[in-house]
C-alpha cells in the first residue's frame, strides 16, 4: 500500500513539474501575420491595351505599368480645341466691333460740341441738340452691350477649357501607375478587356514590414506599450521556432471577444484586445502564418 502510494505521489509530481515546465515554455500572445493590401482600380474606362504585371511580381511606386485606350479621349480633346479656337474668333470680332463704335462715338461727341456752341450762338434748332445727344447715347449703349458679349464669350472660353483640363486628366488617368511598393497579390484584369471606371486591376501588398495581430487579456495590458521591443517567433520546424525582432506599433482601445479562429470554445467567449506588432519580413513571413509574441 505505501509502494502504491509512493507511485501515485511520484507521478503526481512529475506530471505537475511538467505541466509548470510546459507552460513556462509558453508564449504571451498568439495571431497571424497581415499586410495592408490595396486594390487598384481603373481611373478611367476603355480597352487595356497595355497591362505589364503578374501575380507575384515586385513593383516600385511610379512604376507605370500599363494603359487604357485614350482615342475618343483624344478625339473629344481635339474638338473642344476646335470650339476654343471658334470662340475665339468671335472674341477679335467682338473687338473689332468696340473699336469701330468707339470710332462712331468720338466723331458723335465731336458733332456734339459744335451743335452745343451753335445752339448757344442761336444757329441750331434745340431738335438737333437733342438729336446729337440720343445718338451720343445709342452708341454708348451699343458698346457697353459688345463688352457684355466679350465678357460672355470670355466666360464660354474658360468653360471650354476647364473641359479641356478635364480631359487631360482623363487622359492622363489612363496611364496606370503603380502607386507604392509592394508584391502583387491578385490579378483581376488581362490585356485587351474592356474595363469601366473603378474596376479593380490588381490587388498589392508592401510585404516587407508586416504585423503580426495578436490578441492579449485585460491582466497583460499593463505590461504592453506603444513602440515596446518584442520578441516574436515563428514555426522553423514542428518542434522548434525562429526568433524574431518586432515592435508594438497598435493597441486596441476596446475589448472584444476572441475571434473564432481560436480553437476551443471556452477561450471564445473571453474578452481581449488586439495588438499589432511590426515585423521586418526577412522573406519567409507569409500572409495569414501564425506567429507568437513575448512581451
Amino acid at each position: 500500500m505505501r509502494k502504491i502510494t509512493f507511485i501515485i505521489g511520484f507521478v503526481f509530481t512529475a506530471t505537475f513539474f511538467w505541466s509548470c515546465e510546459k507552460n513556462g515554455d509558453k508564449s504571451d500572445a498568439y495571431g497571424n501575420f497581415e499586410a495592408t493590401e490595396i486594390t487598384i482600380s481603373a481611373q478611367t474606362a476603355g480597352q487595356l491595351l497595355r497591362f505589364d504585371i503578374d501575380e507575384g511580381d515586385f513593383l516600385k511606386s511610379g512604376d507605370d505599368i500599363g494603359y487604357i485606350d485614350t482615342t475618343d479621349l483624344v478625339l473629344k480633346k481635339q474638338q473642344l480645341v476646335a470650339k476654343i479656337k471658334a470662340v475665339k474668333a468671335k472674341f477679335v470680332d467682338l473687338d473689332a466691333q468696340v473699336t469701330v463704335l468707339k470710332q462712331e462715338l468720338d466723331n458723335a461727341v465731336i458733332d456734339q460740341k459744335r451743335i452745343m456752341r451753335m445752339f448757344g450762338d442761336g444757329a441750331a434748332t434745340q431738335k438737333q441738340v437733342d438729336d446729337i445727344r440720343g445718338k451720343v447715347n445709342v452708341i454708348e449703349k451699343k458698346i457697353e452691350s459688345v463688352e457684355a458679349g466679350k465678357v460672355a464669350v470670355n466666360a464660354e472660353t474658360e468653360v471650354i477649357l476647364r473641359q479641356i483640363d478635364e480631359v487631360e486628366e482623363s487622359i492622363r488617368k489612363a496611364v496606370i501607375i503603380n502607386p507604392l511598393d509592394g508584391v502583387v497579390l491578385t490579378k483581376y484584369a488581362e490585356i485587351y478587356e474592356i474595363v469601366g471606371k473603378g474596376k479593380p486591376l490588381y490587388k498589392i501588398a508592401d510585404l516587407r514590414r508586416m504585423k503580426l495581430k495578436v490578441y492579449v487579456s485585460g491582466a497583460q495590458l499593463p505590461e504592453i506599450s506603444i513602440g515596446q521591443e518584442v520578441e516574436v517567433l515563428v514555426d522553423k520546424d514542428k518542434s522548434t521556432n525562429r526568433k524574431l525582432k518586432g515592435k508594438v506599433t497598435w493597441i486596441s482601445e476596446s475589448a472584444e471577444f476572441t475571434p473564432k479562429i481560436i480553437q476551443t470554445k471556452e477561450e471564445r467567449v473571453n474578452l481581449v484586445y488586439a495588438v499589432k506588432v511590426l515585423v521586418v519580413n526577412d522573406g519567409t513571413l507569409k500572409i495569414g502564418m501564425p506567429g507568437e509574441v513575448n512581451f
